[in-house]
């Protein structure tokens, strides 16, 4: 097998990896909220960072929902520079997210890891479907 060709497999698993870690800090998130706050915190403090991270959350699964209606499509699925930056960007997140769980790191790290590696591989698929449409379009 090729290397290019092992890049589809290999987009999916780190896709997939990327979307199982960020459904587990859902299911863990209180003990990365309290890694956020001081010591002597109050419950809007609490309340205040518990829905930062919702958001940041669910806009992420948001960005998958993108990337995966690409990939499963076909559209960008054999896209060789597509693969490779999602294969590096999921990879990256797996990692740095996996890090933030068991090493509690603070909520606005989370922010930096959205946006290099979710943010980015998700509007090149943007980019990308928008220029196949376009593409498929007749001229006037």
């Amino acid at each position: 097998m090729s290397a290019i060709s092992s890049l589809v497999p290999s987009r999916f698993l780190t896709l997939t990896a990327h979307l199982v870690i960020v459904i587990t800090i859902f299911w863990s998130r209180e003990s990365n909220v309290l890694a956020c706050l001081p010591l002597d915190y109050t419950s809007q403090q609490f309340t205040s960072r518990d829905t930062e991270l919702i958001v940041a959350l669910s806009v992420t699964l948001g960005m998958f929902a993108i990337e995966y209606a690409g990939f499963l499509s076909g559209i960008s699925m054999f896209n060789n520079s597509q693969s490779l930056l999602s294969l590096t960007a999921h990879c990256s997140a797996s990692v740095s997210l996996s890090l933030f769980v068991s090493e509690q790191w603070e909520c606005t790290s989370y922010w930096y890891i959205f946006g290099f590696c979710s943010a980015l591989p998700a509007f090149t698929e943007i980019v990308i479907f928008i220029a196949v449409i376009g593409w498929k379009r007749k001229p006037l």
